[in-house]
């Protein structure tokens, strides 16, 4: 299960080429928030319950309209039922597991990124420089490809392990 699901990571990030049935940045990016919960492990305290929910959280305007809806529905992983909560106010964002920080969000990402010191949330970006200000996975555009960049000292410091299957299929970072 856990090869299959590195495979997919690796057939979305741009490897394979359906000419008509092209998915749009945003299937994609949806995809691989999906994945990337498949591969980090939060303290226990954060998934108390078997079946306690992985919650991936959405702050400001959401690029996404229905594509992470589509993407997570009915899925479990490891009996966690995935739910998305769509934030406006980054103290708000502190109860999710995943946090993805939408572009409208730049002008604050300082701010946010201070204010989930200390919370094991998994942060997520696509704006310039989200990684060295603080936030644990950059979606990069490479070409025609979306891949990423994993600041893993970001998600160790806020008790999160990221799969070292997961980090070998990052980009290495230029910093």
């Amino acid at each position: 299960m856990l090869g299959l699901g590195l495979i997919w990571l690796m057939l979305i990030s741009g490897q394979c080429r359906a000419q008509d049935s092209r998915p749009s940045e945003y299937q994609i990016k949806a995809a691989f928030l999906f994945n990337f919960a498949k591969f980090v492990d939060w303290p226990p305290q954060v998934l108390p319950q078997a079946t306690s929910p992985i919650v991936i959280g959405i702050l400001g305007e959401s690029p996404f309209h229905d594509d992470l809806a589509r993407t997570i529905r009915d899925k479990t992983i490891e009996e966690h039922p995935l739910v998305i909560k769509e934030f406006r106010l980054p103290a708000q964002a502190t109860n999710c597991h995943i946090l993805f920080i939408c572009s409208s969000e730049k002008s604050r990402l300082p701010e946010i990124l201070s204010g989930l010191k200390g919370a094991s949330v998994l942060t997520v970006g696509e704006m310039e420089r989200f990684n060295e200000n603080g936030g644990m996975i950059h979606f990069v555009l490479e070409g025609t490809k979306i891949r990423f960049q994993i600041n893993n000292d970001a998600a160790t410091s806020a008790g999160l392990k990221i799969s070292s299957k997961l980090l070998r299929l990052a980009l290495r970072s230029e910093s």
